[in-house]
């Protein structure tokens, strides 16, 4: 179960081992301040969430100057003109003609995901993990990045723009064919 949480946060599987065996290090380490107001279940996983964090903290610093490969968000909007901000229409999301919700419940969408988020340069990953799926605060976060709020923001966007190119290519053409 740990492995799996913690793999679904890193999408690296050697990561995930790693954190994993830090959580259990670290437990065992902790072992007698555990006091048993929790289940040791919740008691590992809240250890392995800090993990995840300070994993994704250490990435961050170390490529805090790393350009986020060559994605130009701009490219996807009218730049000038009446028409500034809005989609082209060669880049405007497509009709997914389902229901989100449901679709997340699928093992295919959930393994397209996975593969989508791998993808990611490491500072669109940690932000979009601690938001999305960690559902961290943005204080707690940009406190966490070292990052202001207007640059989790920008991070935030941009990671959405990213797997929604990756879900449309990798996902709807799929269910489309």
């Amino acid at each position: 179960m740990l492995y799996r949480y913690a793999l679904w946060r890193v999408s690296d599987e050697t990561v995930a081992e790693d954190l994993v065996q830090d959580t259990f290090l670290s437990a065992l380490r902790a072992l007698s301040d555990y006091q048993g107001e929790s289940a040791i279940r919740t008691w590992l996983v809240s250890i392995l969430k800090r993990k995840i964090i300070d994993h994704y903290r250490h990435k961050s610093r170390i490529n805090a100057h790393e350009p986020d490969h060559d994605f130009h968000e701009t490219a996807d909007f009218f730049a000038e003109g009446a028409m500034k901000g809005r989609w082209r229409p060669d880049a405007a999301p497509r009709d997914w003609r389902k229901n989100p919700e449901a679709e997340i419940e699928t093992e295919g969408f959930m393994q397209v995901l996975h593969a989508c988020m791998k993808k990611l340069s490491d500072g669109l990953a940690a932000v979009f993990t601690l938001r999305e799926l960690e559902q961290m605060e943005t204080e707690s976060i940009c406190k966490e990045l070292d990052i202001t709020a207007s640059n989790l923001w920008v991070r935030l966007h941009r990671a959405r723009l990213q797997l929604r190119k990756c879900l449309e290519r990798n996902w709807l053409a799929r269910e489309n064919t």
